[in-house]
C-alpha cells in the first residue's frame, strides 16, 4: 500500500510571501528498502551495531551485519538476544569474517543487497561506495574516524573531562 511503513506530514518551515501560513507540507515516510548491509568499527560494537539495526528493523528491512573483526562476539551476542526476543533468525544475520574485503564486495555486488551503512575511515567508504555504484544501493556512511570534543573558554573543566570519558 501507500501508506506502508507509516509516515507523517508536516507544514513547511515557509510561509506565504506575505507573512501568513506556510505555503506547503512536507511528507516523510517510513519504507523498507529490503535487505540492509551493515559494516561496523571496533569502537563500542554494541552501540553501533544496535544504531543501525535498530532503525532499519523498524522501517522493515531485512539486516546482515559485518562486524569489525575485533568485536565478532558483541554482535553475536546481540543477534542471539535478538533471536531470543522473537525476531527471525532469517531477519537478523552475523557475517564475522577476517576478510572484510570479500564481505565488504559481496555487499557491494550482490543484487540482494539494497543498502550499505558503514562506520570507518574515509578510504574504506569512498571504496564500498564505488563498488556500490554499479548496483545503484542506497549509501549510508559515516566516515573520518574523528570525533572532535570542543571545550569553551567559559568550560566547567571538571564537568567537560567527566563528559568526555
Amino acid at each position: 500500500s501507500d501508506n506502508a511503513g507509516g509516515g507523517y506530514l508536516v507544514p513547511t518551515p515557509f510561509v506565504q510571501e506575505d507573512g501568513s501560513s506556510p505555503r506547503g507540507q512536507i511528507i516523510a515516510r517510513h519504507q523498507a528498502v529490503g535487505l540492509a548491509a551493515m559494516i561496523t568499527p571496533w569502537n563500542f560494537p554494541s552501540a553501533m551495531i544496535t544504531r543501525k539495526v535498530g532503525p532499519a528493523l523498524a522501517a522493515g528491512c531485512t539486516v546482515v551485519v559485518k562486524p569489525a573483526t575485533l568485536t565478532p562476539l558483541s554482535a553475536i551476542a546481540l543477534a542471539t538476544l535478538a533471536h531470543r526476543a522473537g525476531i527471525p533468525k532469517d531477519v537478523v544475520q552475523i557475517v564475522p569474517s577476517s576478510d572484510s574485503e570479500a564481505v565488504g564486495s559481496a555487499f557491494c555486488s550482490s543484487p540482494s543487497v539494497k543498502k550499505i551503512s558503514f562506520t570507518g575511515s574515509t578510504g574504506v567508504g569512498k571504496w564500498l561506495l564505488e563498488r556500490s555504484a554499479s548496483t545503484v544501493k542506497k549509501v549510508s556512511l559515516e566516515l573520518g574516524g574523528n570525533a572532535p570534543f570542543v571545550v569553551f573558554d567559559d568550560a566547567d573543566l571538571d564537568q567537560a573531562a567527566s563528559a568526555a570519558i
